[in-house]
Parts: C-alpha cells; structure tokens; sequence
C-alpha cells in the first residue's frame, strides 16, 4: 500500500514537473517595434505592436534608454509607480489578440533626452498555460536624438511671382541629405543638387498655382528626418494676371463625336456607352469632371519620375506658326441647349495651325507618357529634368515612345482632335513639380534669362568662391 501511494505521488509529480515544463515552452509575447525610425527630435512618436493569446498581458512597458539613464514612457502594470502610467498613450486593439500602443517621443515629451544615440525597450509578460508560469519577451530599437535644426540660406536674388507662373531659386541646405525646397501655401516642391564640389547647393522650380490665394506664403525650408525644419522667406514681389473667362456651346454632333471614344478608352470608370441625349449629356459632364480630375491626378504622378539634374537648355518651343484658340486659367462655363450645364477650368494653351501638323518636342528631354489620357486623347508627356515637364494633348499619331530621348524640335507626333477637343489643334501646357502652369513665361527667352540662367551662373560662381 505505501509502494502504490509513493508511486502515486511520484506519477503527480512527474505529471506536475511535466505540465510546468509545458507551459513554460508557450510562445512568449511578440513585440515589434514600428517607430521611431532613424531619428527622433522636438517630436515624435513610439509605435508598438504587441501580440499574446486573447491580449492578455501581465505586464507591459515601454522605456526609452540614454546614457545610461532610464526614462519610462508607458506601462499596462496596474502596480506600476506614477512615473511610469500610462498618460498621453493610446491604447487600440487591432484584432482578439494584438494591441497597438502609441506614444509620444521626443524632447517635448521626454525633456531629459539629449542629442545623440538612444534605444526603445519594450518589455511584456504574459501567463502560460494555466497560469503556472510567465513568460516574458524583450526587444530594442536603437535611434538617433536630433535636435538642433537644418540651416537653409537662399543664394539667388530678385524672385518675382506671377500667378500661376512659375520660379526658380538657389539655396543652401546644410546638412545636405535633408529634405528641401519650397513651400507654397500646402504645396510642395522638392529642390535638387546642382553637383559640383559643394552638395549643399540646390535649386527649386515652384510655382504660385492659378487657383492660390495671391498672398499664400512661399518659404524655402529644409526639414531633417528628425521633423526638425527651418524655412525662410525670399519672394521680393508677387503679381496678378488676370484670369479669362468664357463660354462653349455644347451640340449634340460634338457630344455624340466625343464621349463614345473616350467611355471606349477610360474603362476605369466603368460606364457603358450611352444611347439617348439626355444619357450622352450626363457621360460628358461625368468626363468633363470627374475623368478630368483623375487625369490632373495621374498627370501630377509623373513628377515623381523626374531626373534629378535639369536635361533642358533655352527657351522652349511653341508650335510653329500657330494660332492661340484658348489661353491657360480660362474660366468655362458650357452652356448646352441655352442651359449652364458646367464649368472647368482649361490649365493650357490651345494651338491651331492646320490638320495634322507635326508637334515638335518644346525642349530636350525624356519621354514619360505616349498613350491614350482620358480627356486630353493621345497625350505625350516629356520630362525636362528637376521636376520640370510638358504636355502634348489631343494628338493624331505619336512618333517617339516612352523612355526616348528627343531633342528641342524634334518631331514627337501630330496634332489632332482625339479627346474633348472640338477640333483638330494642340493643348500644351508646362507642369512643375506636377502641377500645370503658365507656358507664357517658358516661351520667353528673357524670362528663361533672368529666371534661370543668371541664378544658376551666380550659384556656380558662388560655390567656386567657397
């Protein structure tokens, strides 16, 4: 009897020493890391996601490590000291078993940090199986305190802006792999390094866009990883330009000719062709709106492939013998059947000549689009470098493709009336940093000059003196 109850206690105690072995080889919390990136500085934030089975935690903290010195940010330990609650965090659960924590990081939030290097601890604990053991996971990500802030210090002179016109300026930002260049109003525009021995040096093209307010504030800034930013202002005068107005007279043998053709060509919109006037007015006021606005957004996408030096030289090119039909920021109001039916805006320039004349590229770059673009038909755009390009609408036929290099005046395809054009002609306007502008000014070999040309060769001069 004593033998059966000893081997009893030692069976339990085996089982029991088994279970604890068990449940100590459950899988402990996963913890990432999600931010801070590289930098941390004024402000920032710390972003942890954490994961156990139903979100069941012991303990959870979060603590930032600098020269030796310990500073807790935030704890889900209800025994936790003061300094270490969980104030300012938020707390949201994504799923049954992973929470999200956010906090803010950065001197504003932890005055004690200097700058310099820095690590995140994240530390959690979780019960095992049947609470008989806890089991606990660390992890770290090491980040860099910036506070002190980029400098930014313009090189040219004499700024002057028309509205909807474009610009160009010289600057130093220091370090030089900050983020720069200007800042109009919430529009952004990159700057790029002019090379040579100095990576300081950069210059921006920007523009105070036709539908701005007239006093919108233009800065060059330069803004570190860190949020760090310092911004300056330069412009010495901003000027008006009136903005035309006028009215097209919409008729059934345009509408009829128009809008099949581009529902044909625009599947992303997924209408079906219409067979009534009051279906086929209704397709062309949804193309005139809503297909022209995801067209500005596609065409503002190409910026993003600009090349990072300027591949252009001189003035552009306006097409050879032509006729202005429409000017750039006309105001149109379309009157179908002696009803006001809609109004855009026409951001280009329309060119006549005759049928099927060739358009000639209006200075030396890349081709970035050759193809079908909604309302602008057959549409080439070419990419001049530095976030500058241009833009062919309504051709017949391309004669280059994209990824060509061409040359200022060289033959690119032929003007036509594919699109919402009304008849056989070019629409060319000019893009900065995938915005449309007026084309006026780069047609104007002084205004490329002075503009241009002079900064980039007082920047030169200025980085030689260096």
């Amino acid at each position: 009897m004593f033998r059966w109850l000893l081997s009893l206690l030692v069976l339990l105690a085996l089982g029991a020493a088994a279970v604890y072995t068990i449940a100590g080889r459950g899988t402990p919390p996963q913890l990432t890391i999600a931010k801070p990136d590289r930098f941390v500085g004024q402000a920032g934030v710390v972003e942890v996601a954490a994961v156990a089975p139903n979100a069941r935690f012991k303990t959870l903290t979060i603590a930032v490590e600098q020269n030796g010195h310990s500073y807790p940010l935030f704890s889900l330990d209800p025994s936790a000291a003061p300094g270490s609650s969980a104030a300012g965090a938020t707390v949201t659960p994504v799923d049954r078993n992973q929470l999200r924590i956010s906090h803010p990081l950065g001197k504003q939030s932890v005055p004690e940090l200097q700058s310099g290097a820095a690590r995140v601890i994240v530390t959690a604990t979780r019960p095992s199986f049947w609470n008989l053991r806890t089991l606990s996971a660390t992890t770290t990500k090491d980040f860099q305190v910036r506070l002190e802030r980029p400098r930014i210090a313009v090189v040219s002179t004499h700024h002057y802006v028309n509205h909807g016109g474009s610009e160009m300026v010289v600057y130093r930002a220091t370090p030089p792999d900050v983020a720069s260049g200007v800042l109009v109003g919430d529009v952004v525009y990159p700057g790029f390094p002019l090379g040579g021995s100095d990576p300081t040096l950069k210059a921006a093209f920007f523009a105070l866009l036709y539908d701005q307010d007239l006093h919108a504030p233009i800065y060059a800034f330069a803004r570190d990883e860190a949020g760090n930013q310092s911004k300056i202002g330069f412009v010495d005068n901003v000027f008006e330009k009136p903005q035309r107005k006028s009215r097209i007279e919409l008729d059934d043998k345009f509408i009829d000719r128009v809008v099949p053709e581009i529902i044909e060509n625009s599947p992303e919109l997924k209408m079906t062709t219409p067979t009534t006037p009051d279906e086929m007015i209704a397709g062309f006021l949804r193309l005139n709106g809503e297909l022209r606005r995801r067209n500005a957004d596609e065409i503002a996408a190409f910026a993003t492939k600009t090349a990072q030096t300027r591949l252009w030289d001189g003035p552009f090119v306006q097409l050879g013998n032509s006729q202005v039909e429409a000017y750039f920021a006309d105001h149109r109001t379309y009157v179908y059947k002696g009803k006001e039916v809609d109004h855009q805006v026409h951001l280009g320039f329309d060119l006549a000549v005759t049928s099927n004349v060739p358009v000639v590229a209006a200075n030396a770059g890349t081709v970035l689009n050759a193809r079908w673009l909604g309302i602008y038909g057959n549409c080439i755009v070419l990419d001049h470098g530095m976030g500058v390009q241009s833009l062919y609408g309504h051709l017949s036929s391309f004669d280059v493709k994209v990824g060509d290099k061409v040359t200022r005046g060289q033959t690119i395809g032929r003007s036509g009336m594919t699109g919402l054009a009304g008849g056989d002609h070019l629409h060319f306007t000019m893009l900065v940093g995938g915005h449309m502008v007026n084309p006026v000014e780069w047609w104007d070999s002084h205004w490329i000059a002075d503009r241009v040309d002079r900064k980039l060769k007082e920047a030169s001069g200025s980085a030689e003196d260096r």
